[in-house]
């Protein structure tokens, strides 16, 4: 009887997986799921999604009961941790009446393809707090502004709130009414994050490279950038320059930059510093703000490119962006129980004191730094921009 009620009706059961285009990397993605009963029956089902080999998940299943002739809407969340192409293979649907003896199977929709793109989730969300005036609420800091970054815009009648420092007393007596000057932003300023793509931007973080979290950095700030109008470009290199993206201000480059980031991986070599300097000499005539993510573990490595670094910073505001390693910061919060644990917490406090270490050493030659968890980058990066654009430094 239950091999009748089942197998009598032909496609009695439709499914569908509603992928996007493509995914966020580090964010959780939502892929739903429709599956509609054509039974006149109760029927039970159970929904195995086979996912992409990259999630290492085989134990994905979803239950549910479906009323006869009905749709049923469920989504479930995934959180791609690389970029590159994932491939989702069958949905399967297992049917089975009330009496469970038998379950009958259907598959759906067999290699559905989606590209994993750099966080244009995150990107979207600081984009968001920037046009509603809420960029406090994540971290990012008001910073009064310091000498003379505005240029003239226009005069304008004065209105109660205006600086009382920026009346036209000129314009005043003509008008025999209070006017005040207009200033706005400097704009146009050619902004470069520069990506080293060498094996010391492998290391893992909660599941993310140091690489990634670059990357999405790199695309939320070029978005905040381009909102305020400076011009942003784009640079990538290890032993070779890998990219070069020249400095511009149009909106839509920011799908250059997108699609550029997507293809942008580790490379396990040293990279070259001295190269490095080379193409910016070469490439990059303008005095330019050049926020370069990279990492040190050691002072002696620092030391060694010290001299390439103190060369770029002598024609262009430089910011060199290195990452705490917030593995050694837990083990030296934790207290020391035995003498191994000691021993260890004792190196930890050492790696963490050369961090700070660079950080002097860095300063003492004029360049800008910012030590950070990796989790706290892009707010950290936003933050200095905005830092150096009031205080007028570049």
């Amino acid at each position: 009887m239950d091999l009748i009620l089942l197998y009598r009706f032909k496609n009695a059961i439709e499914g569908r997986r509603l992928l996007p285009e493509k995914f966020s990397n580090s964010d959780e993605n939502e892929v739903p799921i429709t599956i509609s009963n054509r039974y006149p029956f109760k029927t039970f089902i159970q929904v195995i999604d086979e996912l992409p080999v990259q999630f290492q998940k085989r134990d994905f299943s979803y239950t549910s009961i479906l009323a006869p002739n009905a749709t049923h809407n469920f989504n479930y969340s995934v959180r791609p941790v690389e970029r590159g192409e994932y491939v989702f293979a069958q949905l399967n649907v297992f049917a089975s009446t009330a009496l469970k003896i038998v379950k009958r199977k259907y598959q759906f929709q067999n290699e559905q393809m989606v590209a994993v793109y750099p966080s244009f989730i995150q990107m979207q969300k600081y984009d968001f707090l920037a046009i509603g005036n809420k960029l406090t609420e994540f971290g990012l800091k008001k910073i009064r502004r310091i000498g003379h970054t505005l240029e003239f815009e226009q005069i304008k009648e004065y209105v109660p709130g205006d600086d009382f420092r920026t009346i036209n007393w000129k314009a005043t007596a003509k008008r025999a009414q209070l006017m005040a000057n207009q200033y706005q932003d400097e704009k146009s300023q050619p902004i470069y994050s520069i990506i080293d793509t060498g094996r010391v931007m492998k290391m893992p973080f909660n599941e993310l490279k140091l690489l990634d979290y670059a990357i999405n950095s790199t695309l939320a700030f070029s978005n905040v950038a381009l909102k305020k109008h400076d011009k942003v470009g784009l640079m990538t290199f290890s032993k070779n320059i890998e990219t070069l993206l020249p400095a511009n201000q149009k909106l839509t480059y920011l799908n250059r930059i997108l699609e550029t980031l997507y293809n942008v991986n580790t490379q396990f070599t040293d990279s070259d510093y001295s190269l490095l300097y080379a193409q910016i000499k070469r490439k990059i005539t303008h005095r330019s703000l050049l926020l370069l993510y990279t990492n040190f573990e050691h002072i002696s490595a620092l030391k060694r490119q010290l001299p390439f670094l103190q060369a770029i910073s002598k024609t262009h505001m430089l910011v060199v962006i290195f990452f705490e390693n917030t593995e050694l910061e837990s083990l030296i919060n934790t207290d020391a129980e035995d003498l191994q644990s000691i021993y260890h917490k004792t190196i930890a406090e050492k790696f963490s004191y050369e961090k700070r270490l660079m950080v002097k050493e860095l300063n003492k030659h004029g360049i800008q730094t910012i030590l950070t968890a990796p989790e706290n980058l892009t707010i950290n990066t936003i933050n200095k921009y905005l830092e150096i654009k009031a205080r007028g430094l570049l």
